[in-house]
């Protein structure tokens, strides 16, 4: 099958979207399928276009022998009017980029951003093929429960077009089972339409590995107990209350380690400096292959989320990276994705924003060799398991085509 991958996010970014579509893309390559991808000029977390691709309007290259066609957009991170510009100007360039690709069999399309739906049913129409809606955050309503956008004319345009765009897609991929129940229940999604693809991870590129001593020389941290946070500083992520934590730890060698960019670093660096942490370390994002090596020398992974409901549906991609490493993982959260680590007997769980406990758990991972190793073992295995992407997007294939008789037809 031929399959174009319709996103905003894409590689060389770096990002949880970001190596969950490599990995897709990779794993259907793999099989034997063909992939071609409409994405935009990498701007990702720094909302600013990487070098190379400044001042252009569209280009071509070759990423791991797929052809990917790239497309201006306006550069921004945050929220407000200028995000949104962000947003629909990729929506419209990507017109662009989907005139010079071959005819699919299925468009897949990356949410979010919701407005790409609007690019993917008029490709759909183009090429009289079927979209898949691919649903990573159930937007708008997650923007209205962590209140980043009022009640308003904006967010009822919003939740029409979530509903126009539930509609016209041939199928809807969830994440999670949190996202799938409310496809169903809350959003009345006709079951047919739905498939289930959950993150998974790369079980040979994040692996047990002998710690990388080198790597700890270069960074100063050697004969550290490191805790390691990879990922984006986001506000969801609610990282502040990593650093009350570090500020509880009484054992000098135990080191915060966050790696990663996103619009809350800034603010987080300076509530560090401001709490003299001499035990956090802010590193600058690095591709895959780096986080390997940095987990090589930690003690366990970590993951944060902020205290809200929509969190329920959550299962952060960053706990998939430390499991599949052999790390135990130090969950400060509620919902799915704590009780996916609780199932797996892979880590510790903390409520979200309980410094307390989690700064408890990060000094039992410490103190414990065997209980860390335990952990992380168990970890590795239930990845092997269940979310290797090998065994995950062969299922969901297999879900397409069963699927496929009862799907409307797509009209040309």
């Amino acid at each position: 099958m031929r399959f174009l991958f319709l996103t905003q996010y894409f590689p060389p970014e770096i990002g949880a979207a970001q190596v969950r579509l490599a990995s897709v893309i990779r794993e259907l390559v793999r099989l034997g399928h063909q992939v071609e991808v409409v994405t935009a000029m990498p701007n990702y977390p720094t909302g600013r276009v990487f070098e190379g691709y400044r001042g252009r309007l569209w280009l071509e290259e070759d990423w791991e022998g797929v052809r990917v066609v790239r497309t201006w957009l306006y550069p921004a991170m945050g929220t407000g009017p200028k995000r949104l510009l962000n947003y629909f100007s990729f929506v419209l360039s990507a017109l662009g980029g989907v005139l010079k690709v071959q005819k699919p069999d299925y468009i897949f399309v990356e949410s979010p951003p919701l407005f790409l739906s609007l690019t993917g049913y008029l490709a759909s129409r183009r090429f009289g093929v079927p979209f898949i809606f691919n649903i990573a955050d159930l937007w708008p309503d997650s923007v209205r429960q962590l209140g980043l956008m009022k009640e308003g004319p904006l967010l009822c345009l919003a939740e029409g077009l979530e509903s126009w765009s539930y509609r016209q897609a041939h199928f809807i991929t969830a994440v999670t089972e949190g996202i799938q129940k409310v496809l169903l229940e809350e959003k009345k999604v006709p079951p047919h339409k739905i498939l289930y693809l959950p993150n998974g991870v790369d079980t040979d590129l994040f692996k047990p590995m002998p710690p990388d001593l080198a790597l700890a020389r270069e960074l100063g941290l050697e004969g550290k107990k490191i805790i390691l946070y990879a990922g984006n500083h986001g506000y969801a992520h609610g990282l502040e209350v990593a650093l009350q934590a570090a500020r509880l730890l009484t054992d000098p060698q135990v080191v915060l380690v966050l790696i990663g960019d996103g619009s809350e670093k800034p603010r987080l660096k300076q509530m560090a400096q401001e709490m003299g942490l001499t035990n956090v370390r802010f590193l600058d994002p690095k591709p895959p292959a780096y986080i390997a090596q940095l987990y090589s020398l930690a003690v366990a992974g970590l993951s944060t989320l902020r205290n809200s409901p929509l969190f329920e549906m959550t299962r952060p991609v960053k706990i998939f990276a430390g499991m599949s490493c052999a790390k135990p993982i130090l969950y400060a959260g509620q919902g799915e994705g704590a009780r996916l680590v609780e199932g797996a007997r892979a880590g510790l769980v903390s409520l979200p924003e309980d410094a307390q406990t989690l700064a408890h758990n990060i000094m039992a991972v410490v103190q414990n060799p065997h209980l860390a190793e335990q952990l992380g073992q168990n970890g590795r295995r239930y990845v092997e398991t269940h979310l290797s992407w090998s065994v995950l997007i062969e299922n969901w294939l297999y879900q397409l085509q069963s699927q496929q008789p009862k799907a409307e037809k797509v009209p040309v």
